[in-house]
């Protein structure tokens, strides 16, 4: 034990030599990637309905989801069709921690919130999920060029070790497929809370069969091929979801 430890202290000292020439930082040497440059954040929020409460849920939220959206900003709101029956997807923006705790104590102390909304709402969940994520470095919120589409929300467990390790990859996989004119890329988010080393790119197309095209044709795509082959190499697995926007959502 000694020894290893003695050993990953020699390397470290001969890193940070290394890095010292010239007047750079040491830890940038060691930096696991592109860092984020600002605070904020997007919390993704999944909901799993009472089968028999599915339609009354949607009804509810489409009439009182202007209490929520007073406190914070709603990015969107989707009814999931295939890849989880009964659920619900949103994302929520932030500008930081502060702003999100102050939200959540604001909205603890709305009678209309929790009479109108919460206390009919709760009964018809089965479980609530929620994850921290960060928009990547070199990704931004792109919104579809029209509305009334299909959203798939594309989600990659990568290998430990952070974009350090499979960013490149990644960006190369999802920036030739969205090139190629294959799908419109809303964004690509990266996991903070909840499972780490998770990737989720969101898509937009016209319709699931137009979806069905586009992959058919992105199949036959070399450039897309030679990217993914590169990417799955440090790719755990992956899941997806495809979601019809609610009347209600700011993405539709």
């Amino acid at each position: 034990m000694f020894t290893v430890r003695n050993s990953f202290r020699r390397l470290s000292r001969l890193i940070e030599n290394i890095c010292l020439k010239n007047g750079d930082v040491p830890l940038a040497c060691i930096s696991t990637g592109p860092q984020q440059q600002h605070g904020t954040f997007y919390e993704f929020r999944t909901y799993r309905i009472l089968p028999e409460k599915n339609a009354a849920f949607l009804k509810l939220t489409n009439e009182k989801i202007h209490l929520r959206t007073a406190h914070s900003e709603l990015l969107g709101y989707w009814s999931v069709e295939y890849g989880g029956l009964n659920q619900v997807f949103h994302i929520w923006k932030y500008d930081s921690y502060a702003q999100r705790a102050g939200v959540r104590a604001s909205l603890a102390q709305d009678p209309k919130w929790i009479e109108e909304y919460i206390s009919k709402a709760m009964p018809m969940l089965m479980s609530q999920d929620n994850e921290v994520t960060y928009l990547v470095p070199w990704s931004k919120v792109d919104r579809p060029p029209k509305e009334g589409g299909v959203y798939e929300l594309a989600s990659f467990q990568m290998r430990p070790g952070g974009p350090a390790v499979w960013g490149k990859a990644f960006q190369a996989a999802v920036s030739t497929h969205a090139a190629g004119g294959h799908a419109h890329l809303v964004g690509v988010f990266h996991s903070e809370f909840g499972r780490l080393n998770k990737v989720n790119a969101l898509w937009w197309y016209e319709s699931p069969d137009q979806r069905a095209a586009v992959r058919h044709k992105a199949h036959g795509d070399a450039r897309v091929v030679a990217a993914v082959r590169e990417c799955v190499t440090y790719l755990e697995s992956q899941t997806n979801k495809l979601m019809f926007p609610c009347p209600y959502s700011p993405l539709k």
